[in-house]
């Protein structure tokens, strides 16, 4: 039970973190009102590590990228383990 809701958490935050690539493409966005800052205050925070390391590549930011790849490591290395303790 509890793996499946740390499952579910991981789950979300992957999507506001796809909201958040796709909504940085949009240039007219203002990033202070809401829901835009909610989800930057989210997200960024965890994105900012990789964009520390990994420069962007002309145009491309490719860190959130790696961010999910990181993510999904860390869910299955989490969430089995939960799963490994039963619960």
């Amino acid at each position: 039970m509890l793996s499946r809701a740390v499952s579910t958490l991981f789950y979300f935050y992957y999507l506001l973190i796809i909201i958040r690539i796709f909504l940085s493409w949009i240039p007219s966005i203002d990033w202070l009102s809401q829901p835009f800052a909610g989800i930057r205050s989210v997200t960024d925070p965890f994105l900012n590590i990789f964009r520390g390391i990994i420069p962007p590549i002309g145009m491309l930011d490719i860190s959130p990228i790696v961010a999910i790849i990181l993510l999904q490591i860390m869910q299955g290395l989490i969430v089995g383990f939960l799963n490994n303790l039963g619960l």
